[in-house]
């Protein structure tokens, strides 16, 4: 395997992946080892790419699955409050809508969260079928749902 043009492709589909980071991970330092996590599962099926898709729906699948993996093995205990913990001090100026947005994308199902992450990516509905599973006319009708589910919690 040629490590160049797999760091190549890394790079130019590294937003993404900080995406699908952010929806599945809380802090900062779970952020990272995710990210980590799925650059070494991309790395060690590199070499079996068939290319029998495109190269950003097998990203977002082997991405998504290595980003549902931890929930898959074990059922985390989740407790519901009233608020939403205050984010850690950044940098740069918080941006509400798009924090609004992430808070209510949060409060989704890990599979509406992966529909609706690419969707957001501008992906097709034949490529979301491809990636998620599910048929490509249910795509629709998940995402109609999602949107009305994610305009509601944004009214709230």
């Amino acid at each position: 395997m040629e490590q160049q043009p797999f760091l190549q492709l890394i790079q130019v589909h590294q937003p993404l992946l900080h995406k699908l980071c952010r929806l599945y991970s809380d802090t900062p330092e779970d952020r990272e080892d995710l990210f980590q996590e799925m650059i070494y599962q991309l790395w060690k099926s590199y070499g079996t790419f068939a290319q029998q898709s495109k190269v950003s729906t097998w990203i977002y699948r082997i991405a998504l699955n290595t980003a549902l993996a931890p929930f898959r093995k074990r059922r985390p205990q989740i407790t519901y409050t009233d608020t939403l913990p205050e984010p850690p001090p950044t940098d740069s100026p918080p941006n509400i809508r798009q924090e609004a947005l992430f808070a209510a994308l949060k409060l989704l199902s890990d599979a509406e969260k992966a529909i609706i992450a690419l969707y957001l990516e501008d992906l097709s509905y034949q490529e979301i079928a491809a990636v998620t599973g599910i048929a490509e006319n249910y795509v629709g009708v998940k995402l109609n749902r999602i949107k009305t589910k994610i305009k509601h919690l944004l009214k709230q």
